[in-house]
């Protein structure tokens, strides 16, 4: 690991160094959407476990349910403020795993812009009162350094999405979309490239769409085509004219039910993040339905089970017990 990365949430310069390790190494991050901190911290258990770093990623949907589906949601309130109570809850506890985490969040289209710029703002807000208790502390201060902090504490890195991800997810449902859309071409992303590098200070990935489909569907229905990475990789390093032959940072989207041929075979074509939600939604679901059969007789009633009938069975009813099933799934699977 580059030393610059430290456990807990990594961003700036040691994200950078990450990235790039994760690409030389030819290994995928996994990017796992989260639903509540039960799921953050399998997320980050599973990290602890494997001596990984992990990618925390919340959609649109994912915040609203961190912050209550009977919360106020009028201009995205609720979807923001769930996200951001989310990526605190990282913050706080990161550490304690003893690993590096990656705070991230999941595809955000044209209508769903006003949550991000929400959570832009929520970033200026805490910016600002870190800054405040600085001045506290250092007054003096030079404004030209104050100014060049800025710059390097808002660093962010951009996720760019060309074509389409298939099937449904967070209720948008593309599963009737033309095939063809599912497949980005070299040109498209030499575009992308070409203009987000010419950003001062740009930090980016590209997640090219090829063939990648959201949920797991059975054999055949699903027709993924790792080899665009390679051939545009082959073609934006001939643009580029550089040594690399890996220019290009890819995001694998819809990583779910994918074979370990698919994915490696992407891995090698430069992808340095792999998203997960169905895989990990089905572990949580199946450790917490396992635990519910398991202790089905002390399940029935507040008292009585097959010790006797005064028997209180608060213990096993305790929505920690059959949450602690599903973190518990959910690590061992990822």
């Amino acid at each position: 690991m580059p030393a610059s990365v430290k456990p807990g949430v990594v961003t700036g310069q040691a994200l950078v160094d990450l990235l790039n390790y994760a690409k030389e190494n030819e290994f995928a991050i996994p990017g796992v959407n989260v639903v509540a901190s039960s799921s953050i911290n399998a997320c980050m258990e599973a990290a602890k476990k494997a001596g990984g770093p992990i990618m925390v990623t919340f959609s649109r949907g994912g915040g609203q349910f961190i912050a209550g589906k009977a919360a106020d949601n009028s201009d995205d309130a609720a979807c923001i403020a769930g996200t951001v109570a989310g990526a605190l809850h990282v913050r706080q506890v990161a550490k304690l795993y003893g690993v590096p985490v990656i705070l991230h969040t999941d595809h955000c289209q044209k209508a769903w812009l006003p949550w991000f710029d929400g959570l832009m703002e929520a970033n200026e807000e805490s910016l600002e009162e870190n800054i405040a208790i600085c001045k506290k502390h250092m007054a003096d201060f030079k404004k030209k350094f104050e100014s060049e902090v800025l710059s390097q504490l808002v660093d962010l890195l951009l996720e760019m999405e060309l074509g389409v991800t298939g099937g449904e997810e967070d209720g948008v449902d593309n599963t009737d979309v033309d095939s063809s859309r599912l497949y980005t071409q070299p040109e498209e992303v030499w575009q992308v490239y070409e203009t987000l590098s010419a950003v001062p200070n740009g930090k980016f990935t590209v997640a090219a769409a090829f063939g990648n489909v959201h949920g797991v569907y059975a054999p055949g229905n699903v027709s993924l085509k790792p080899v665009i990475l390679h051939n545009t990789q082959k073609y934006i390093k001939e643009k580029l004219g550089c040594d690399s032959d890996k220019p290009v940072s890819f995001v694998f989207h819809g990583g779910s039910g994918s074979s370990l041929e698919d994915i490696r075979y992407a891995i090698e074509a430069g992808v340095i993040k792999m998203n997960i939600d169905t895989d990990t939604q089905w572990a949580f679901w199946d450790g917490m339905n396992e635990y519910q059969k398991k202790n089905k007789d002390y399940l029935q009633a507040q008292i009585g089970n097959p010790e006797g009938p005064e028997k209180p069975n608060k213990k096993y009813y305790d929505p920690r017990m059959s949450l602690r099933a599903g973190e518990e799934s959910m690590a061992d699977r990822l």
